[in-house]
């Protein structure tokens, strides 16, 4: 019998919402799941699918639902929006998504009590702040994913070059969720050992500049492959809900809205944060390089204007 009692809602029951259900399942993180979606008959069918195969997984209660089921969430993962098509930026995803994303912000705080809202939707930083401001809770109280999924991915391709377990390597992607975003290289360790002296040591030799385009271009490969990502952006919701719930104040590249870190306010960006039961609790001031510093105010101008177009 289950006796903690936890529930996330998920609104949207396209792949990404659908994924996630199914990822978190797996982890037999909460005791309920429920899944929100414009077409219900969709956000049942998911629930159905998935509680299907509840006896190979465990007892939970996965169903779907109104936005009256947000209350006493919590978690709340707002994967809903317009897919991104092929060649298209996410930025060209803002206008169409920002109305999304405030109408369901606005049925979301009719019920809402309690927890987190974790934004998956893109544009990621853009839809952030978006929510983050129509919600009017506390800054860190909404996070979306960020660069989380990017971190992830340049980590493997790290660990496909250098020859080490990709747990053993510690590399962030920073700034935008999309095309301004950038590694910070100077903080990469293998080992404990800065990547140049690794790579000294092991008598490596890398491209930082095909890495970089690599990371930043992955999602956009998948999609001109199979339409749409889904998978890996699922794992990295059931990895961000699972330190909510279990306040494990990890560090994650999510992002959140910046009030005066590195000097930069009013706009959502992901920097290594670290990540409780109240959601964003604290951003890492460490030491960027000047290259670092200006990639990062570019990352932070280009999403304030496309902000800035929207409100």
């Amino acid at each position: 019998m289950i006796t903690n009692r936890s529930k996330i809602a998920i609104i949207g029951a396209g792949f990404v919402g659908a994924a996630a259900a199914y990822a978190l399942a797996m982890k037999k993180l909460v005791s309920e799941i429920v899944l929100i979606d414009a077409n219900a008959p969709k956000a049942e069918g998911e629930a159905m699918d998935i509680a299907h195969g509840l006896s190979f997984m465990g007892e939970m209660y996965i169903h779907s639902g109104g936005y009256e089921q947000v209350r006493d969430c919590d978690i709340i993962i707002v994967t809903a929006g317009a897919n991104r098509k092929p060649g298209e930026t996410r930025m060209e995803l803002a206008q169409k998504n920002a109305v999304i994303a405030k109408d369901i912000t606005k049925n979301v705080m009719k019920y809402y009590n309690t927890g987190v809202i974790l934004v998956v939707a893109n544009p990621l930083d853009v839809i952030t702040y978006v929510i983050q401001k129509e919600s009017g809770l506390p800054t860190g109280r909404v996070f979306g994913t960020g660069t989380a999924l990017d971190t992830a991915r340049f980590r493997y391709l790290l660990s496909e070059v250098v020859g080490v377990d990709v747990r053993n390597i510690h590399a962030s992607i920073a700034g935008e969720h999309g095309e301004t975003q950038f590694p910070l290289w100077s903080s990469v360790r293998i080992a404990g050992m800065t990547l140049d002296d690794y790579c000294k040591e092991a008598k490596i030799q890398i491209d930082k500049s095909q890495i970089e385009q690599e990371v930043k271009s992955a999602g956009s490969e998948v999609i001109k492959r199979k339409g749409a990502t889904y998978y890996a952006i699922a794992s990295v919701i059931a990895k961000a809900s699972e330190v909510v719930l279990k306040d494990q104040r990890s560090v994650l590249n999510v992002s959140s809205l910046m009030e005066g870190r590195f000097d930069l306010y009013d706009v959502c960006l992901s920097m290594p944060s670290i990540v409780g039961r109240s959601g964003v609790e604290n951003i890492i001031v460490s030491e960027l390089s000047d290259d670092e510093r200006e990639k990062l105010n570019a990352s932070a101008e280009a999403i304030k204007k496309v902000i800035h177009n929207l409100l």
